[in-house]
């Protein structure tokens, strides 16, 4: 990008949202502003009376467009109001204040798959730049779970995903295992692939609405699990750990966020009496230093029938933060790879709860260990997953991709 560019940054998340998507969205709005660029954040809203807002938030405009809620409970519901997202949303944009605006650069954030007639019609209009964060390999991960089947629903999904990849001048993915599954579309010098790192900003601890030590849990070393509770985490052997463990009256386990499993592995936890658990609901962003201050390793899960691969946002806050990390992922993943590569955690693939139990125990038991972790975490996140990298990468991916169309002519 050239300087002091107008960003459209296009999202379903964002504050006071609490998911990592508003939190990494956020920062990346804040590093592009920080650039000298002027990123203008639009997000859908289901505002009732009126088409849009606009608002600044710590310095950045804020366009909220009238548009569907996409947060059902039911899949068929939330994937309907998904495919008329994007023209609620265009419908609401040539109705704001920006309706005349000659976008620069158009930066998408997906999930969801439906942005991709937004990002065409926008483009037509302006002529923008094109960059595609893309963070999930849709609909491929809910085949692997059992929840599409390969039929004409599949089919559908799978041609939305297309218009998507076709619209974008560059696809960032979260790994390089991704580049495969993108194989098709890296096109170059008219389209390229590449890899961008998840990215979080390292705030400071300002303290927490939740406090251990007033809890049943306080004194005990604590392993905590923040963000989504779904069908694609595969928790329930989290559970099983969790009850294998619960002779021990040093260890507790703390539960935080939000999803599909919230309400189910709470009722489990009243229904096997385990006392040494505790769920909260989702806290703002601002307060994850905090509760992450008070604990001891940061646990990851991801269903062991996926077999695309992701780093989730939440290996990001726990290695940024200095905690060890315990994962319970499918084998090979390049998640695997990079928690035993830089060594900040410990990786159990398979269904013993027995070589779960052995892992954790021994990082709880083990104070050297995890301080080793720590210091390596921290240096992992610095050097990876900031937003500063991210901000960079994107602002200087056009001219790099012009650069090579121009080599070609």
């Amino acid at each position: 990008m050239s300087d002091s560019q107008l960003i459209a940054l296009i999202s379903t998340d964002y504050p006071p949202l609490r998911t990592s998507a508003a939190v990494q969205l956020r920062d990346l709005a804040r590093q592009l502003a920080a650039l000298g660029h002027r990123p203008v954040v639009i997000v859908p809203s289901p505002l009732s009376k009126k088409r849009w807002e606009v608002e600044h938030l710590d310095g950045i405009e804020v366009l909220r467009v009238s548009a569907p809620p996409t947060r059902a409970a039911s899949f068929v519901r939330r994937a309907i109001a998904e495919m008329w997202l994007p023209f609620a949303m265009y419908r609401n944009i040539r109705k704001s204040p920006f309706r005349a605006a000659r976008w620069d650069s158009l930066v998408w954030y997906s999930p969801p798959i439906f942005f991709g007639p937004l990002i065409w019609a926008m483009h037509r209009k302006s002529g923008a730049w094109r960059y595609l964060i893309l963070r999930d390999i849709f609909p491929e991960w809910a085949v692997d779970l059992g929840l599409v089947r390969r039929g004409p629903v599949y089919l559908a999904f799978k041609a939305i995903a297309a218009l998507q990849y076709a619209v974008a001048d560059v696809i960032g993915v979260q790994t390089r295992s991704n580049l495969a599954y993108l194989k098709r579309w890296a096109d170059p010098p008219r389209r390229r692939v590449e890899v961008l790192h998840n990215w979080l900003a390292v705030t400071p601890n300002v303290g927490c609405s939740i406090s251990i030590r007033e809890t049943a849990l306080a004194g005990r070393k604590i392993l905590i699990y923040i963000g989504n509770m779904g069908v694609a985490q595969g928790m329930d052997i989290f559970m099983e750990l969790i009850g294998a463990l619960r002779h021990r009256d040093d260890i507790g386990f703390l539960f935080v966020g939000r999803g599909s499993e919230f309400a189910r592995l709470e009722a489990e936890k009243a229904s096997r009496d385990l006392d040494n658990v505790l769920f909260f609901g989702e806290i703002d962003s601002s307060e994850i230093p905090g509760l992450l201050d008070q604990c001891h390793v940061g646990l990851v899960a991801l269903h062991p029938d996926h077999k695309t691969h992701n780093i989730p946002g939440k290996f990001v806050s726990y290695v940024q933060y200095g905690l060890p990390v315990l994962a319970r992922v499918n084998a090979g993943t390049d998640l695997q790879r990079l928690i035993e590569e830089n060594q900040v955690g410990s990786v159990y693939v398979g269904d013993s709860v027995h070589e779960l139990r052995r892992l954790a125990e021994q990082l709880i038991d083990d104070d050297a260990l995890r301080r080793s972790m720590s210091e390596r975490g921290r240096e992992l996140g610095r050097s990876l997953f900031s937003p500063v990298a991210a901000a960079a990468q994107i602002a200087s991916s056009r001219a790099e991709v012009d650069e090579a169309r121009n080599d070609r002519i």
